[in-house]
């Protein structure tokens, strides 16, 4: 069950929260907890297993924070044997196949042997993220910054929050722990909440999948029929519906989370607007840059350990970021385009598209399409062919099919200038205005009905940080 879905909508959604509205202050946190692992269950029905994983973490987790309490005898010992367990079916389900097919691949050049390359598990739904949260949990305990979670129904509740559970944004525990123990929600948060839920659902049903469509239909042709400038138009679109598809998910889950009375983080500010790579993720997933940069940059030493150590760091983040978002040589290819150019940016770049930013925004222009395209491929050799459609070397500018990209722009113009407009403050600033008139009523329920109609008429994907 996924957010954009009319069960979810029509069905979980409604017999929720009349629950959870009717339901008395002491059980909010157990009708939480139940309703966030039926919602869990009920896209894991195939791999019954994984929603015990889930059930068993919340309960070692538990037992280790407390532990964890200070005054008790080895915590430090309590910490790492939580993390290994933890980490430990993050390594198996996610990257134990990667691991495995290079080592036979290795294996096989130097021995010319035939040793079986295919191993593969079904990953357990949204383990990267639930993985990092009660990792931080545990941290925040051992560093003192929280008190332990007394009873194990607030750390369910806290880990198996179905707003974040699947694809974030990546809370820590700090940051609810205190909206754990003691909440309230009045009508304006209700009202607030839903408005920022339609907007996020209007982000991901009309913008992302219409927009995604042409990245399909780019895929579908091959990338090596694609003419130049529809090359570029399917990496435009590819930006485009991977920021509102992951932009829509994150502003449900903050609408979702506001009505219960939480304030989840906010993951995204503008990131297209950004003149440098640098800013571009500070304000992009948000939640993830903040979890590395407090449990793993700054542990390390950040940028107060000299000029060589802070490059170094830099490259261990980069590294594990590329790592963390899926086993591929293309993610890590990804990580480490991003520490190079991060670092160009350190020595001097950064601050002269700071200054002249309107060359910073052109900068951008390429460098945001271009990254997401590893991010995107993870075939080496697709990979190579559609860069060779982006930058034609022999002057073949043309594709296999005559005009192709004027087709794209027929089908496709209108939601390319669309998600353009959407990608700047504009709606923003024209929606702070308006956001209290009659005319926001009437546009919000333009959006959620719209939605509706394009849910069911089938025309819906998956979000696509489910796969991380």
């Amino acid at each position: 069950m996924v957010f954009s879905s009319l069960p979810f909508l029509f069905v979980f959604l409604p017999a929720f929260f009349l629950c959870y509205g009717l339901a008395p202050t002491r059980w909010k946190n157990v009708l939480l907890f139940g309703g966030s692992v039926a919602f869990y269950a009920y896209g894991a029905l195939e791999t019954p297993l994984y929603i015990a994983l889930l059930l068993v973490t919340i309960g070692v987790n538990w037992l280790v924070g407390l532990r964890l309490a200070p005054g008790r005898p080895r915590r430090k010992l309590w910490l790492i044997l939580g993390l290994i367990y933890d980490f430990f079916w993050l390594l198996l389900f996610k990257y134990a196949g990667f691991f495995f097919d290079n080592g036979a691949a290795v294996w096989n050049f130097s021995t010319g042997d035939t040793v079986s390359r295919s191993w593969s598990l079904i990953l357990p739904i949204g383990i990267s993220f639930y993985t990092f949260q009660i990792a931080s949990y545990l941290i925040d305990v051992y560093w003192e910054k929280v008190e332990p979670a007394r009873s194990f129904v607030d750390l369910g509740a806290y880990l198996c929050m179905f707003p974040q559970l699947i694809a974030g944004p990546i809370v820590q525990y700090n940051q609810v722990a205190a909206q754990l123990k003691s909440r309230s929600t009045s009508l304006a948060d209700i009202d607030e909440g839903l408005r920022i839920f339609v907007l996020g659902l209007g982000s991901k049903v009309l913008l992302a999948n219409r927009i995604g469509a042409l990245w399909s239909d780019a895929q579908a042709a091959g990338f090596d029929s694609l003419s130049t400038p529809a090359a570029w138009m399917a990496a435009a679109a590819f930006s485009f519906q991977l920021y509102f598809d992951f932009y829509g998910y994150s502003l449900m889950a903050v609408g979702l989370g506001r009505i219960m009375g939480f304030d989840l983080p906010e993951n995204f500010r503008d990131p297209y607007q950004s003149v440098s790579m640098t800013e571009f993720w500070r304000r992009w997933h948000m939640t993830l840059g903040s979890w590395f940069r407090e449990y793993v940059y700054i542990p390390l030493g950040g940028n107060r350990v000299g000029k060589a150590k802070t490059v170094r760091n830099l490259l261990i983040v980069w590294l594990l970021t590329g790592f963390w978002h899926g086993a591929s040589w293309n993610f890590l290819l990804w990580g480490l385009l991003l520490f190079v150019l991060l670092t160009v940016e350190r020595a001097g770049l950064r601050a002269f598209f700071e200054r002249h930013r309107w060359l910073g925004h052109l900068y951008m222009l390429l460098a945001i399409p271009l990254s997401w395209m590893l991010f995107a491929i993870t075939d080496f050799s697709q990979l190579g062919i559609f860069f060779s459609r982006l930058f034609p070397l022999d002057g073949q500018i043309g594709g296999i099919f005559a005009g192709d990209w004027l087709e794209f722009g027929q089908i496709y113009g209108h939601w390319l200038a669309l998600c353009l407009l959407f990608c700047t403050p504009l709606p923003k600033k024209l929606w702070a205005k308006v956001k209290t008139t009659p005319v926001a009523i009437v546009f919000l329920l333009a959006v959620f009905w719209a939605a509706v109609y394009c849910l069911y008429m089938g025309m819906n994907d998956p979000f696509l940080y489910f796969r991380f």
